[in-house]
């Protein structure tokens, strides 16, 4: 895990010493235990570590004989099954990487298919005068990037790109307005105007300055649901999430994971502590003093049932309004999720535990269909069947200026484009969710959230192998009795008794609502007054708007008040000084 940037130009001067520098610095929080600079032609690297595997010699840039030089973001889980395979080359190092650039030799631009991990690499092969960019399949490795006339810049952040002065930070209205519907933005566009996101599971080679050739990865199996009873998928599931799990453990440091008291981290607990001699260190978070849904006696019990060393962190009104403006500011590719906000404070205890590395059940709801929305899906029209998100956060508000056109074109092309034959209407759902969701929401959220306090986030369920078995499970073992994840939940009661594998979900839903409510006519002049705000929406139906009760109203208040504090940050330039309503108080 760590922060990588470079820049290619169309001459042989290569980038300034300076950029390289300005790059370094920006993403020196991903990369707390060292920096590297790599220089050849009209190519530039920087390299920030945040050091988990071989901590002695995996230092990069990484080398190899043909002259190609290599450095990644994040894990290469197989790393030990492609070194066996590469038996009869010395590698120089333990790295996980290291392997990549062996296989780069012998495979080309497919050296991808034979990477199991999270990563976002860049490579350069000066024999053949090129650059390759590579993300992994599910996008769990943030990569953008900057194309112009002065080249190809890179970086695991927008935000380096700004700060070198690669580009200045001015708003896309396009994707502004899928964040502003959706609380997130899809596609290769971000919200900033000219910085694009190499997209998950996308190899992109560039040449002489200029990007030459685009090929893609595919995440999810091409192929319908199987035909397995639930005794076979029962067992099928269990081998592959062991593996899985067994694999992401892979670590040279402590590591832990995150606990929420529901299936998929109940399923993570319980495979980690099949798997380890000692107790396994979970984190939990807990809202005190709202009427919010508390799962940490859920997560307790689970947590006592497999002798975990249970960490119960509590988030306080005061930690939303104190800690709001820093998470802003790293969620530099804007996603409105409330889930940030203790993913923040969890990163921050588990880094001050000794931690740099959790496990995290991210993609569980999306591979094993767990959401609210699939059942909808499955539905006819007449039973309560719905198209997904088809009804954008300010629909009927009449808070905006204008009505914000075009917003769900993203959405409504990862569906076509998910549609394959033989693929249930289920199966589309879930595609559709891991093409656009998944990494440019929640994966992005526990990115950043994560690696503003030094810490790795990895995900199990994100697995090739995990997909290839649970998206292919057929409906009736993901949804029976109008509950998603049914099989995985079928596992976990048999596996640890004290989750309550088929009890109501209760959810994780963090009290931002209240907390907002209770100061509302202060908050709402407040964010009506911000540049950002004043910009898009009426400023008198803002003020209503956080004083008026009500679901919709409250999730579009917060996704107004996170963007004016995003704003603040990243185009205006402001540091996030003081709590909310200091940094708001404050002259744009």
């Amino acid at each position: 895990m760590c922060g990588i940037a470079g820049v290619v130009t169309p001459s042989r001067d290569g980038p300034s010493p300076e950029v390289l520098a300005a790059l370094g610095r920006a993403l020196a929080h991903r990369g707390p235990d060292g920096r590297r600079e790599y220089r050849g032609g009209n190519v530039g690297f920087v390299h920030a570590r945040l050091a988990i595997i071989d901590l002695a010699t995996g230092d990069q840039p990484l080398f190899e004989p043909g002259g190609a030089v290599l450095i990644g973001n994040g894990e290469i889980y197989n790393y030990v099954e492609l070194r066996r395979d590469l038996a009869g080359i010395a590698l120089a190092t333990a790295s996980d990487c290291e392997p990549a650039l062996h296989l780069y030799r012998r495979h080309g631009l497919d050296f991808v298919d034979h990477l199991r991990g999270m990563y976002a690499l860049a490579l350069h092969d000066p024999r053949a005068g090129r650059v390759v960019l590579a993300r992994d399949p599910f996008g769990i490795k943030p990569l953008y990037y900057v194309a112009s006339d002065a080249g190809v810049a890179f970086a695991s952040e927008p935000q380096a790109l700004i700060a070198a002065g690669l580009i200045a930070p001015r708003i896309d209205p396009g994707p502004r307005g899928e964040f502003l519907e959706l609380q997130f933005s899809t596609r290769r566009d971000t919200i900033f105007e000219g910085i694009q996101r190499v997209l998950p599971g996308e190899t992109i080679v560039i040449a002489d300055g200029k990007i030459v050739e685009r090929r893609r990865r595919a995440a999810l199996p091409l192929d319908g649901p199987a035909e397995w009873s639930e005794s076979q998928a029962l067992a099928l599931v269990e081998d592959a999430l062991t593996d899985s799990v067994r694999i992401h453990q892979r670590s040279d440091v402590p590591f832990g994971m995150f606990l929420s008291g529901g299936i998929d981290s109940s399923v993570l607990l319980a495979l980690m502590a099949k798997l380890n001699a000692r107790p396994v260190e979970a984190f939990t978070a807990y809202f005190p003093d709202a009427a919010a849904v508390d799962e940490r006696a859920q997560a307790r019990a689970v947590a006592g049932a497999l002798g975990a060393r249970h960490h119960e962190v509590e988030f306080t009104a005061r930690d939303f309004w104190s800690l709001l403006p820093r998470v802003a500011a790293a969620m530099d590719d804007p996603a409105a999720d409330y889930a940030c906000l203790p993913s923040f404070k969890l990163a921050a205890m588990a880094r001050e535990a000794g931690l740099k590395v959790v496990l995290c059940g991210e993609g569980g709801d999306e591979l094993f269909a767990g959401y609210g929305r699939y059942r909808s899906v499955v539905r006819p029209w007449w039973l309560g069947g719905r198209v997904m998100r088809r009804r954008g956060m300010f629909d009927g508000l009449g808070v905006l200026r204008a009505p914000t056109r075009g917003w769900r074109d993203g959405i409504e092309a990862a569906d076509i484009a998910a549609r394959l034959s033989g693929r249930s209407p289920l199966q589309v759902a879930q595609a559709t969710d891991c093409a656009e969701w998944l990494p440019t929401d929640l994966l992005t959220k526990l990115d950043r959230c994560l690696m503003a306090h030094g810490v790795e986030g990895r995900t199990p369920f994100l697995d090739p192998a995990v997909a290839e078995i649970a998206f292919r499970l057929p409906d009736r073992l993901k949804i029976a009795k109008g509950k998603g994840k049914w099989l995985l939940r079928r596992w976990l009661d048999t596996q640890v008794k004290a989750a309550g594998a088929f009890a109501p979900k209760r959810g994780f839903t963090v009290p931002v609502a209240p907390w907002m409510a209770a100061v509302g006519a202060r908050l709402g002049p407040l964010v009506a007054r911000q540049p950002a705000i004043a910009e898009i929406a009426e400023p008198d139906a803002v003020r209503r708007l956080f004083t008026t009760a009500g679901k919709r109203e409250s999730f579009a208040a917060w996704t107004l008040l996170f963007y004016s504090l995003w704003h603040r940050r990243h185009i205006l330039g402001r540091l996030p000084e003081g709590d909310v309503f200091a940094c708001l108080d404050a002259a744009p």
